[in-house]
């Protein structure tokens, strides 16, 4: 069947295949790391927010903390992933334009389906998928431990205390640092810094025991953006518990609420997300076969479905995590924080 066929058996009216569409999933496909951070931070400093200011029946204080510590994770979060995966992203461009120079020719062999150039394999698709999303969980216990010690400036921004708003003296810096003077006066050679991280990251492709973990699971690629959420929530939630404990500058009397918060809303997202995810996916097969074939003469098909497979389980975690939990898990959280007090007064 000709493609100008297929087309007109199937009424899109330029959904499938929107010029807008398409270019978002190009963009997720291309910038993972950046997509996730990119819309957590708009749900955690948005939807979040708003989700636990409605909580009803909890103590106003633990819902102050609960949105300080949501802010906060989100800007750290964007801002940590961002400084790592965009120099990543860069790094896998530069190889892709010369992989001979980075890359030695067994791994381009391995990599190389056979009728497939590089670029166009699955297992070197499926390699680069796995080093782009490498940075949320690279960098998920400084950002944690970043994020709870936002909290408190945080709060002091959002809910100022009428005392110490007083005090606060705002002074402008007298002068750039010197690493932001080295780049506005052009003393960072980027060409030089890239080469460097495609060196690096070409060390890894070359890497023998990964290419056997490519090989082995680069039939399990519509699953990958969404194992490495899982694993990332699991880290910030763990090292964020760690740090909040330890931390000087949170009310004592605050820690355990923003604990339980923390513990609820992870457990349920993870879990829940898996599932509900894996539901979405099968419900998705017939979207794909029919996106697949509203594009199927488009050079970048393969990029877009990749797109997708970053997309789906981003949303659906963004929307359990920050717009559906935050309501159950500050309130549980509050309950529980006032159940563990009267025990401890008994």
């Amino acid at each position: 069947m000709r493609i100008s066929e297929i087309n007109s058996k199937i009424n899109f009216k330029g959904g499938f295949n929107n010029k807008l569409l398409l270019k978002g999933l190009e963009i997720a496909a291309n910038h993972p790391a950046s997509f996730i951070a990119g819309t957590t931070l708009l749900m955690s400093s948005v939807i979040r927010p708003i989700a636990i200011a409605c909580t009803p029946k909890t103590d106003k204080e633990n819902k102050k903390y609960a949105i300080a510590d949501s802010i906060s994770s989100g800007l750290i979060k964007f801002g940590i992933t961002e400084l790592v995966a965009l120099p990543v992203e860069n790094a896998i461009k530069h190889i892709n334009k010369n992989p001979e120079k980075y890359l030695n020719s067994k791994t381009i062999k391995n990599f190389t389906e056979k009728g497939k150039s590089l670029l166009e394999s699955k297992n070197y698709k499926f390699a680069q998928q796995l080093v782009k999303n490498t940075p949320s969980i690279i960098t998920a216990i400084p950002k944690s431990m970043t994020a709870v010690a936002l909290i408190p400036f945080v709060m002091n921004k959002l809910f100022p205390e009428k005392k110490k708003q007083e005090q606060i003296i705002y002074t402008q810096p007298a002068g750039r640092s010197p690493v932001f003077s080295a780049f506005y006066n052009n003393q960072v050679s980027f060409k030089g810094v890239q080469n460097t991280t495609a060196q690096g990251i070409s060390k890894i492709f070359n890497s023998q025991t990964f290419q056997n973990f490519v090989t082995k699971h680069s039939f399990n690629d519509t699953n990958i953006a969404r194992n490495m959420t899982i694993a990332t929530d699991i880290l910030l939630a763990g090292s964020s518990v760690i740090r909040t404990k330890k931390s000087k500058k949170i009310k004592e009397d605050k820690k355990k609420p923003l604990i339980y918060n923390k513990l609820i809303t992870t457990a349920i997202s993870v879990l829940g997300g898996y599932k509900i995810d894996k539901m979405i996916q099968k419900s998705t097969k017939s979207f794909i076969e029919k996106f697949k074939q509203a594009n199927i003469a488009d050079p970048k098909l393969d990029k877009y479905i990749q797109g997708i497979n970053v997309v789906r389980p981003t949303l659906v975690f963004a929307l359990l995590y920050y717009g559906i939990l935050p309501i159950l898990s500050t309130f549980t959280a509050d309950k529980l924080d006032k159940l563990n007090n009267k025990k401890e007064k008994s």
